[in-house]
């Protein structure tokens, strides 16, 4: 694959790109915002005005949006990446979206005699930066490996879900555990504190024992704790808190369809609603504890 198109410049997808283009694949990209364009121009790769253009002729195309609605209309619009793609590209949606869409538009991709992958992404915007993400797909066994020189340079954990959608249901399950474990991280510091005890004490505490997560060791919500999180620059940048929203509406609707239990996953859902409702949507998803939702 010489050729890749990527579609999606935003806080994830512009290191991912710039890490691709660091492998050494040419790269042809779209963006509604020019900022991360020039930025992407800088380090090499060549900007196309329209998503059709940017696909024309490439061998690979890679696309990270926001909602499962922008990816229907990136791939199934009239002018969109499936009428302009040539036959035999590789199409690879990075987006965290609803199962049921990732497989819809598969489905629509095989119609023309294309083969995609939906292959979500964890590790935030510093493993997109550091090339170490998880990448989570669903579908075939063979378009996964055909994947793995793209997504290798891209990530440093690579993992067959399943068929089409398989990537989705697994990465949903994984925020909706990350948003639980986020808020409980945060009850429990509040907690430490307002008792009399050092955070960064409490922190490594935890950290150490039976309490100990990702969000401790990695994304710690208190400012000061751990440099280089967004709790340290007033939670900006990250992971948005109306991300973390839209990824427990699609856990809920998931668990709608398959009738499966979800008390945490729900009060999470309403605890984020609420930050949102409050104007606090757009600060990373560990503001809750800056600004408490309840």
């Amino acid at each position: 694959m010489h050729k890749i198109a990527f579609i999606g410049l935003g806080n994830m997808g512009a290191p991912m790109a710039l890490n691709l283009l660091k492998a050494g694949f040419a790269l042809r990209v779209f963006d509604l915002s020019a900022a991360p364009l020039q930025r992407l121009a800088e380090a090499g790769a060549e900007i196309a005005e329209r998503p059709a253009d940017a696909v024309a002729d490439a061998d690979a195309v890679i696309s990270m949006l926001p909602a499962s609605a922008h990816v229907q209309r990136l791939y199934l619009g009239a002018d969109g990446v499936l009428a302009a793609v040539p036959a035999g590209a590789l199409l690879i949606d990075c987006s965290t979206i609803a199962a049921a869409t990732a497989r819809e538009v598969a489905a629509a991709a095989a119609a023309r005699g294309l083969t995609m992958i939906d292959a979500p992404v964890s590790g935030g915007t510093a493993g997109a930066a550091a090339g170490t993400l998880t990448f989570i797909v669903g579908g075939t066994a063979e378009a996964f490996e055909r994947a793995r020189p793209l997504l290798g340079a891209m990530g440093r954990n690579l993992f067959h879900a399943g068929g089409n959608g398989a990537g989705q249901v697994a990465k949903i399950c994984n925020n909706m555990l990350l948003g639980i474990q986020m808020i409980g991280t945060i009850e429990a510091l509040q907690l430490g504190v307002a008792s009399g005890v050092d955070v960064t004490v409490l922190s490594d505490i935890m950290a150490r024992s039976s309490g100990r997560n990702w969000t401790l060791e990695v994304y710690n919500p208190w400012p000061g704790v751990m440099d280089g999180a967004p709790a340290a620059r007033g939670y900006s940048g990250g992971f948005g808190s109306d991300l973390m929203l839209k990824d427990l509406g699609l856990a809920a609707e998931a668990a709608a369809a398959v009738q499966a239990p979800i008390a945490l996953g729900a009060l999470a859902r309403e605890l984020y609603r609420r930050h949102s409702a409050a104007g606090h949507g757009a600060l990373d998803f560990s503001s809750l504890r800056e600004v408490p939702a309840g």
